[in-house]
């Protein structure tokens, strides 16, 4: 009798532990995809609210890294895909892509769900330290005064190129584009002086000034950074109502319900409440910027009909 309870009770353990790990295999999955390279804000973004989406959500969270063609191939598969576990994140320069490319296959605004905007930023204009500039008056003279000037971009449609066209727009002055094929170049040719001019994101022009490598001329937010509070804007030293705000937000795939939507949401949210989160993004020189869908719809139409506007005005011509 107690040899065949003993087997009983073995079996009722196994079939409790079948059972919790066939739960624990069904959990749903949920999926980043970050459209560009690993190492990027948007990957860093992905992989450091994982582990407490996870947790809240009661999901598996994966981040898949899906580069190339400007981050459209990314994209396009969140576009196309109908598994509501599948969420994308995005800079705010996403928008910008019909601008500079022809026949792309999905709608950069409507065709994804908004969730919220989750960081933003700023650049900074940048020259060589051989460039005999130190305030935007002196740059805007030398701009003027030169023949054959260049600044770099990792390419069209970058904020680093969309900062310059429009900097270019509020001050008239003109300097010829030099598009690289990624960050990494573009900035080893400003820091080695082949290049004498360019935009960067502000912790790396200030970790390059610091070093002595380049001087920083003024920020792209209107209002400033707050973590660089020495740094002016372009907009407080003359470049009047300049303001480029580099933010970052997650998506969803197209028509996914309100109510996944909002639990979606709440766990990212709470990811970036993270003291351990915030740290670490912040850190990177990001702001924690939350809102809901609707908020993120709109700065994103707005965003849209400000590079639109800058694009006709400089005459850019799709490829």
């Amino acid at each position: 009798m107690n040899t065949r309870r003993s087997i009983l009770l073995k079996s009722s353990v196994l079939a409790s532990a079948l059972l919790a790990g066939l739960a624990k295999a069904q959990k749903r999955l949920v999926r980043m995809i970050v459209p560009i390279t690993p190492g990027t804000t948007p990957d860093l973004i992905a992989r450091s609210i994982g582990p407490i989406m996870q947790s809240k959500l009661d999901a598996s969270y994966v981040v898949e890294n899906k580069p190339g063609a400007s981050g459209m191939i990314g994209m396009d598969f969140v576009a196309k895909s109908s598994d509501p576990g599948t969420l994308l994140v995005v800079p705010a320069t996403t928008v910008t892509l019909p601008l500079f490319y022809k026949n792309i296959d999905f709608d950069v605004i409507n065709g994804f769900t908004p969730i919220t905007q989750v960081v933003s930023s700023a650049f900074v204009l940048a020259v060589h330290q051989s460039v005999p500039v130190k305030n935007l008056q002196e740059f805007i003279a030398w701009a003027r005064a030169g023949k054959g000037l260049f600044y770099a971009s990792p390419g069209n449609g970058t904020h680093h190129h969309l900062c310059m066209e429009l900097l270019k727009q509020t001050v008239n002055i003109q300097l010829e584009h030099a598009p690289y094929k990624g960050a990494a170049p573009a900035i080893n040719d400003l820091l080695g002086g082949q290049i004498p001019t360019m935009f960067l994101p502000i912790q790396t022009g200030v970790a390059q000034q610091r070093a002595g490598r380049i001087r920083i001329i003024g920020s792209s937010l209107k209002d400033g950074h707050p973590a660089f509070p020495d740094i002016p804007s372009l907009h407080e030293l003359g470049a009047k109502d300049f303001n480029v705000d580099p933010w970052f937000a997650i998506w969803g795939t197209p028509k996914m319900p309100a109510a996944l939507v909002e639990q979606y949401r709440q766990a990212i949210v709470a990811a970036l409440d993270d003291p351990a989160v915030r740290d670490s993004l912040t850190k990177q020189g990001l702001i924690i910027k939350t809102g809901s869908p609707a908020e993120l719809l709109s700065m994103t139409k707005a965003e849209s009909a400000l590079w639109t506007r800058m694009v006709r005005n400089s005459n850019i011509k799709p490829e």
